[in-house]
């Protein structure tokens, strides 16, 4: 939701590095891929972070209506329904 501090970058990448070739990683995110060079913030660390992220990946992008917005409007027609009833 915001670039990320210098710490956060520095952090990011010895974790990744750590993990690099012995151990698999699941990064999940809202941001398209393109955008997160601009949201990693530093363009030396981002290249860095992003190679070791996104070359040998499995990528699924899903698609389609969050989860989130349809299980709030089944809330809201639910509580409609519910009022409607008589008591």
């Amino acid at each position: 939701l915001s670039v990320l501090t210098q710490p956060e970058r520095e952090t990011l990448l010895e974790i990744l590095e750590d993990r690099h070739g012995r151990s698999s990683t699941i990064v999940t995110s809202q941001v398209p891929v393109e955008e997160w060079h601009a949201v990693i913030g530093s363009p030396t660390l981002a290249d860095a972070i992003l190679d070791r992220l996104v070359h040998n990946a499995h990528r699924i992008e899903l698609s389609g209506e969050s989860m989130r917005r349809i299980t709030a409007r089944r809330a809201t027609t639910t509580e409609t329904l519910d009022a409607r009833e008589p008591s």
